[in-house]
């Protein structure tokens, strides 16, 4: 090999490894440059779906928001009340009330819900004195509420609300309570004295409620003029004969007596009213 042939080789050898690195170097920074461009590629994606699956689980949640039912509430078991002065028989009166006229319909600007009736009976018997008697029967009907609950829990509250309020009457003596059987879903006598200047008044308050109606009887009576004194336990059966008949008048309303469905009541908004005032002129005050 000549001299010449030796020194091009040596120069040949010097360049291949700068083209070398050269060419590693033009490799690495294209493959860098790719990088980026893939991430950037697969950011966009991720981006991309994320804010489809946030617009879909909206779309879904509202869609079950939607969907969901109002508040719903068990409608109340009767839907109106009977006519309140033919609640208590003719015949039940001609004992109870023996020389009372017609009954005096209570006030009221919804029947439907609130209604009372009441007779009051004066027997005279010149020097010997008389007999007076007086017969109230009040009924109010709740409506199941959304927002208060059902019919039939608003009347048994109510229930023990008026017991608690004929237990408490001003100047009560030998107050009892005693349970009243067959007579509703549930019913109590409330029996005292009442000492007036007239007389000592036997009063008995029959409370009793069947399915979301409340029957409130009160019966009093009492021997005027120098007459005896009425036998109070006689005066609590009547009372309870009479509250039976009140009671079965509000089911045969509603169909219930002669096998018929009750008539359900919608839920409604409203608050159940103050029952209608019943109270006779005659009628002695619970008031000492």
């Amino acid at each position: 090999m000549s001299e010449g042939t030796m020194q091009l080789r040596a120069q040949r050898d010097q360049r291949d490894p700068q083209a070398k690195r050269a060419k590693r170097l033009t490799r690495v920074l294209v493959g860098a440059a790719a990088v980026p461009v893939m991430l950037v590629a697969a950011g966009c994606s991720s981006d991309s779906g994320s804010d489809d699956g946030k617009d879909k689980a909206a779309e879904e949640s509202a869609a079950s928001k939607s969907a969901s039912p109002s508040p719903t509430v068990k409608a109340a078991a009767y839907g109106k009340l009977p006519e309140p002065c033919s609640v208590v028989s003719k015949k039940t009166l001609d004992d109870l009330v023996p020389k009372a006229d017609s009954g005096k319909e209570g006030s009221s600007n919804d029947t439907a819900m609130r209604a009372g009736c009441s007779w009051d009976s004066l027997d005279d018997n010149g020097v010997k004195g008389s007999q007076f008697r007086w017969l109230s029967v009040s009924m109010l009907r709740f409506e199941s509420d959304v927002t208060r609950g059902e019919g039939e829990k608003l009347a048994h509250d109510y229930y023990l609300k008026q017991l608690k309020d004929a237990q408490a009457a001003e100047g009560a003596k030998s107050l009892k309570t005693a349970p009243v059987s067959r007579t509703g879903n549930e019913a109590s006598v409330v029996s005292y004295d009442l000492k007036k200047k007239e007389g000592t008044f036997k009063q008995q308050t029959v409370v009793a409620r069947v399915e979301n109606v409340v029957v409130t009887l009160d019966f009093n009576g009492a021997g005027l003029a120098g007459d005896k004194t009425p036998d109070a336990g006689d005066l609590v059966k009547d009372a309870q004969k009479a509250a039976k008949e009140a009671v079965a008048a509000v089911m045969k309303a509603n169909d219930t007596s002669a096998g018929g469905t009750p008539s359900g009541t919608p839920q409604g908004s409203g608050s159940p009213s103050k029952p209608a005032s019943e109270t006779s002129s005659k009628a002695p005050s619970k008031s000492s």
